[in-house]
């Protein structure tokens, strides 16, 4: 597992949000609009009584799974194009203008649902993050089945797994073993 400390806070925001949805075993966090309102809660990103509609939520997850489908891209593989046009299309309802109040340029809301200002601070966490330089090290597993969102601290940005200890080490049993395999066939 990663050290939290190494990952900036904007990074970790966005890879959290990502990591709601856990696709190697099909655990979906944000289930209802109560519960994606708890979890942005949590991070202060809405009141803890804002009020969430069914639509807020499709949109949340909607961004979500374009923001795997980014990362997945700075991991070296093929995005889905669909999931950056839902992207693409799920942003535009999010109106942000700059605000230069609190000591530094950020994105901020100029709507008044809840959900326009947590996924607000989404897309000014991605500002930040393409600003510090830490948004090309955000990625997600290279093992098809995981897609679990982590940040590459290794010093190369070389890193492919969420965990080598997990993910690497399965991927590198499993080729081990087609490799052993073609051998013996050829023998």
């Amino acid at each position: 597992m990663e050290d939290d400390a190494a990952v900036p806070p904007a990074a970790r925001l966005v890879r959290d949000f990502v990591n709601t949805f856990e696709p190697q075993v099909d655990e979906e966090e944000l289930t209802t609009p109560d519960r994606l309102r708890d979890w942005f809660a949590a991070r202060r990103l809405v009141a803890p009584d804002a009020r969430l509609e069914p639509a807020d939520l499709t949109l949340a997850v909607t961004v979500r799974e374009g923001l795997r489908a980014v990362l997945l891209g700075h991991a070296g593989h093929p995005a889905d194009p669909d999931a950056l046009e839902r992207l693409d299309r799920a942003l535009a309802e999010v109106p942000v203008r700059l605000a230069m109040t609190g000591g530094r340029p950020r994105l901020v809301p100029t709507g008044h649902r809840a959900v326009e200002a947590a996924l607000a601070a989404f897309v000014d966490a991605v500002r930040e993050c393409a600003e510090d330089g830490s948004w090309p090290r955000l990625k997600v597993c290279d093992r098809d089945t995981c897609r679990w969102a982590y940040y590459d601290a290794s010093r190369n940005q070389a890193r492919r797994w969420c965990s080598m200890a997990g993910c690497g080490n399965y991927v590198k049993m499993r080729r081990a073993y087609a490799t052993r395999k073609r051998r013996a066939a050829r023998r």
